[in-house]
């Protein structure tokens, strides 16, 4: 049971750069990435092999800082991504590569305007992936890119994708301070996304900081339970002629979440939530996620 422990558990956080990076609305953030899709053991990649992942997040806001009155939103984003973790050694870490495709449905009311929206969202591609793993400590990296091939057009208030493309870089890290067993772990994940122009509106989004954490235990082997949360900051202001809101956005989350891995199926089985607070300049609400990960 213990070899269950250490070597999965790097499975459970499933995947450091693994951000599901998922579109959402203009009026909730800037760039592409939603904070709150990896949790507890973010820090940590998986060995070499193939996952599919299954993502179903859920957004619901009904309020925030510098919104309309009346502004409700509901948001749900399905995702499904391939990553390959390979045998070949990079700096002495496994390198991997993965690529997904949203799928997004957007329900939002603002100023008296009722807007919805299904749709393709725009493709992310992690081209490099690099994880390190010693015996108490995992540290991931990665550089990553968000494509525009998703459904958009400049006069609907939402839109499936963002016309524009977006640079990430992840770095994070996950420690297990309970010895051999790992059965406590401590995650801390980074990303800074550089966001291009967007030429139909001649406005280039400023860039976002999102720091992710969790902290978990694991039970009976299979189970662990947690805390997790996340910090996500707007930390350049938006440039270009069209630029309008030269406002820095941020809003923090924070939530349990539990995590199951089924030995027979090789599936893992994720389900977290965050409560939203301290919103500045974008809204706030609650965030849902399950994640499905198989292991082929």
């Amino acid at each position: 049971m213990r070899i269950l422990n250490t070597k999965w558990a790097r499975l459970a956080g499933l995947f450091t750069t693994a951000c599901v990076l998922l579109p959402l609305l203009a009026v909730a953030q800037s760039g592409h990435y939603v904070a709150g899709v990896e949790g507890i053991k973010a820090g940590s990649i998986p060995p070499p092999g193939l996952y599919t992942k299954d993502y179903n997040y859920l957004y619901l806001a009904n309020g925030g800082d510098r919104l309309p009155p009346d502004f409700k939103v509901t948001a749900y984003v399905n995702v499904l991504r391939q990553i390959w973790i390979t045998k070949w050694k990079i700096l002495g870490a496994d390198y991997g590569m993965d690529a997904l495709v949203p799928f997004v449905y957007q329900d939002v009311t603002a100023g008296g305007k009722k807007p919805s929206k299904f749709g393709v969202g725009d493709m992310y591609v992690e081209p490099v992936l690099l994880a390190w793993h010693w015996q108490q400590f995992d540290v991931g990296a990665g550089y990553s890119i968000w494509m525009p091939i998703g459904q958009y057009d400049k006069t609907r208030m939402v839109n499936a994708g963002k016309n524009f493309w977006s640079h990430m870089a992840t770095l994070g890290g996950t420690w297990y301070p309970a010895g051999e067993d790992k059965s406590w772990a401590v995650s801390v994940l980074n990303r800074y996304e550089i966001n291009t122009e967007n030429s139909d509106l001649k406005v280039t989004p400023g860039n976002n900081l999102t720091v992710e954490f969790g902290l978990s235990k694991n039970l009976q082997q299979t189970v662990d339970i947690g805390v997790t949360g996340y910090y996500q900051q707007q930390v350049t202001k938006d440039s270009g002629t069209g630029a309008t809101d030269f406002l820095l956005d941020r809003v923090f989350g924070v939530g349990p979440e539990v995590n199951y891995f089924w030995g027979k199926a090789k599936l893992f089985i994720s389900a977290r939530y965050a409560y939203e607070f301290g919103a500045k300049d974008r809204s706030r609400g609650h965030t849902f996620c399950l994640t499905l990960t198989k292991i082929w």
